[in-house]
């Protein structure tokens, strides 16, 4: 009887044990899945996240590749050329069509720019940012710049330039964002209000150019516009010796006589 009894508990002890050994394989199994799941759910959050970062990363090619306009000159062709290429001077201008310190620059400097430019003394490389839309808000500079770009490709860079400058709108109008009055304007200019250059200015087909541009501004260590830079000197801003239109015919005559020219 006390070995039966004792056979019976051991058989009941057993049979606890594998009960317990199954609940727990289960609780395991459970556990398992639950990871293998919350793994997933992180997995796919994880993909939708690097995607959107992409996404962000990539704003600038949002409208496709790169498209430089012709010309563009410099070191990842971030410059619009102006002027002849063995100028014995050049100035590089980093500017916004928004920035009423630009338009100051422009107005005042532009006789003397066109003369020296004509006169095969003064290269211009110019840089079209936009600053102000970052600062701001807004899409001026960018569709401003774009459309000076598709002005570029018809050979009227220098006019069109020039013409927006001459009617820019006041910083918090965000005018410029209009194609409609871009082409407009470009009526005012011989020859430029072509179906390419509209086709030009609608499709946006030199945006990610000026984000390009943009962003290499962002790392030249120039923090503002306009920043105009002589032959890479620093030569505007400076209220202790201010750059004159007088003073700025000097130094490239100087240059140009230091080059034999």
């Amino acid at each position: 009887m006390s070995h039966n009894r004792k056979d019976k508990r051991s058989a009941r002890e057993r049979l606890q044990e594998q009960r317990a050994k199954d609940e727990a394989r289960q609780k395991r199994k459970r556990t398992y899945i639950a990871a293998g799941v919350i793994v997933a759910v992180l997995g796919a959050v994880g993909g939708i996240g690097a995607l959107i970062a992409s996404q962000s990363d990539d704003e600038a090619d949002a409208r496709g590749p790169v498209v430089d306009p012709k010309g563009a000159t410099g070191e990842k062709r971030v410059a619009i050329p102006a002027g002849a290429a063995d100028a014995p001077a050049t100035l590089t201008v980093f500017e916004d069509f928004r920035c009423p310190g630009c338009a100051g620059f422009e107005n005042g400097f532009r006789e003397t720019i066109t003369d020296l430019r004509e006169a095969g003394q003064l290269r211009i490389e110019y840089h079209l940012v936009r600053l102000i839309d970052g600062n701001m808000g807004g899409s001026g500079s960018l569709r401003a710049a774009n459309a000076a770009a598709c002005a570029q490709d018809a050979g009227k860079f220098p006019a069109y330039h020039d013409l927006l400058y001459q009617n820019q709108p006041r910083e918090q109008d965000d005018a410029f964002a209009d194609r409609g009055r871009l082409i407009e304007l470009a009526g005012k200019v011989s020859g430029l209000d072509t179906p390419a250059f509209r086709a030009c200015v609608n499709k946006g087909t030199h945006d990610s150019w000026v984000q390009k541009v943009d962003k290499a501004f962002e790392k030249s260590g120039h923090g503002a516009t306009p920043t105009v830079l002589l032959d890479g000197e620093n030569v505007y801003g400076d209220q202790d010796d201010p750059l004159t239109p007088e003073k700025l015919r000097k130094e490239v005559a100087e240059a140009a006589r230091k080059k034999g020219r």
